[in-house]
């Protein structure tokens, strides 16, 4: 008995049937609901009627049908690679993919439709996109496997990093997958582990080392940077944050956006959306660049256009030259993320409240992460930070300060 089935991506309906011994799936372009469902069912019931009395005919149900070639697989004088196609009833990766990643994408984030699109056009295309994808087996995936990673990246040995293999490796999954169960073969990824990835390296700064970050960046960046120490915002949600998620009355800033590529779009994940006190300077500095930018632009860091910064151009021309004038290794800027958090952790917060605080589902991250810097928990409401901030502000010997600000 055949059914009416619905593709959870496109919430288009299928057909699921068997015949001449073999299971076959037809796509179709309908919506999901209740007048194509009988109208499908009803064709079934034909298709089913003509069955038993040996009168189907697939060609005539579906006469641009792929599956066709299922039942042509006994014909002669077929070249091999037409032979092969009419054997699987499968398509060439090329087109399969490019099928997959249409009716795929809706479900995305801009930034992630641009990376699998690149992943397939860089990588998995190249490879094996003259292939069927019933033909492509387990051996081949093992092989472009260990292609890739001899591909000069940025990993620290100069090569393509395990975390990038991975990601490469997923998408490639996810098409065999979906081939294997809409052709009805056995998908080829099987038992292939992602790679192991190599331990995050963190290098946070020191209370004291913010202080004189702080003290001695340009003033036009000096709330940029209490914002980005005091909070833990991830680049793109903070170069992203806009006026209208900052909340004075409540001290709040509300993360609900992320710049990619210039372009502010969904945070990178649910878990990411998330509410941050204002602690310690970041209030101060939030309004004093309100007094800035608040009447200039809907972003709250910006150029002089209005426009959100670029984050490349900030870390060459600011934030590299300001280490090399201290005296401080060269750091990525994603460790005023990885301070924020070591903080947070040092001042004796509760790890719960401190990985929400990162916009982490869980604290498992937090412990892989910054298990050194977890002390006993005690307080889980932002206090303890709050009082360490304020410690090392009022001790800061005068005589100091002025040596480092000259």
């Amino acid at each position: 008995m055949g059914k009416v089935r619905v593709r959870q991506e496109s919430k288009k309906l299928f057909i699921d049937f068997r015949f001449d011994g073999q299971r076959f799936r037809e796509q179709t372009l309908l919506d999901d609901n209740a007048k194509n469902r009988k109208q499908l069912e009803l064709l079934l019931q034909r298709m089913e009627a003509k069955m038993l009395l040996g009168e189907f005919h697939y060609a005539e149900f579906f006469p641009n049908s792929s599956n066709l070639q299922k039942l042509k697989a006994h014909q002669p004088t077929v070249p091999n690679e037409q032979q092969d196609a009419a054997v699987l009833g499968t398509p060439l990766f090329n087109e399969f993919s490019e099928q997959w990643f249409e009716e795929s994408k809706i479900q995305w984030r801009a930034s992630h439709v641009r990376n699998v699109n690149s992943i397939l056009d860089s990588s998995l295309k190249p490879a094996f996109g003259k292939k069927l994808v019933g033909d492509i087996t387990k051996a081949d995936i093992l092989a472009f496997r260990a292609k890739l990673s001899r591909r000069k990246g940025r990993g620290a040995t100069g090569l393509v990093s395990p975390k990038t293999i991975n990601s490469h490796m997923t998408i490639l999954r996810m098409v065999l997958d979906e081939a294997a169960e809409r052709f009805d073969f056995e998908t080829p990824y099987k038992n292939i582990k992602p790679l192991k990835l190599q331990k995050t390296h963190i290098e946070p700064f020191s209370l004291h080392e913010v202080h004189r970050i702080i003290d001695n960046v340009r003033p036009d960046y000096r709330n940029y940077y209490t914002v980005r120490f005091f909070t833990g915002m991830r680049t793109g949600e903070i170069d992203g944050l806009k006026w209208k998620n900052v909340d004075f009355a409540k001290r709040e800033i509300l993360v609900r956006e992320t710049l990619i590529n210039g372009e502010t779009e969904y945070t990178k994940t649910d878990g990411s959306q998330r509410e941050i006190p204002m602690f310690g300077q970041v209030y101060d500095a939030l309004k004093t660049q309100y007094a800035a930018t608040g009447r200039m632009s809907q972003y709250v860091f910006c150029n002089q256009l209005g426009q959100p910064l670029d984050h490349n151009n900030v870390t060459k021309r600011v934030w590299y030259p300001l280490l090399r004038s201290l005296g401080l290794s060269k750091r990525r800027p994603y460790q005023t993320r990885h301070t924020a958090a070591t903080l947070f952790l040092a001042s004796g917060e509760n790890p719960e409240w401190v990985a929400r605080m990162l916009g982490h589902s869980s604290t498992e991250m937090l412990f892989k992460v910054y298990s050194r810097y977890v002390p006993n928990a005690t307080r889980m409401d932002g206090s303890a930070f709050e009082r360490l901030l304020g410690n090392a502000t009022s001790t800061k010997p005068e005589k100091e300060h002025r040596h480092e600000t000259a």
